[in-house]
């Protein structure tokens, strides 16, 4: 089981990816979080709030 959360709130701003083993403990957490707000025009993804659209490339098609 995996997650993604995208994080704005108080003074820091990013994206962590988590991975859960089958007894629903925390087994990865990745995360790039920066104390900075990211400008609207600096942001290479855009949907709405929450979890990435099923039809949006992935970090791995998009050379990442």
């Amino acid at each position: 089981m995996s997650g993604v959360t995208i994080v704005g709130t108080g003074s820091s701003f990013g994206n962590e990816n988590w991975e859960f083993d089958d007894s629903g403990l925390m087994r990865k957490r990745y995360a790039c979080i920066n104390d900075l707000a990211i400008r609207g025009e600096d942001r290479r993804f855009h949907w709405p709030l929450g979890r990435r659209p099923d039809d949006h490339p992935g970090l791995s098609e998009l050379g990442f």
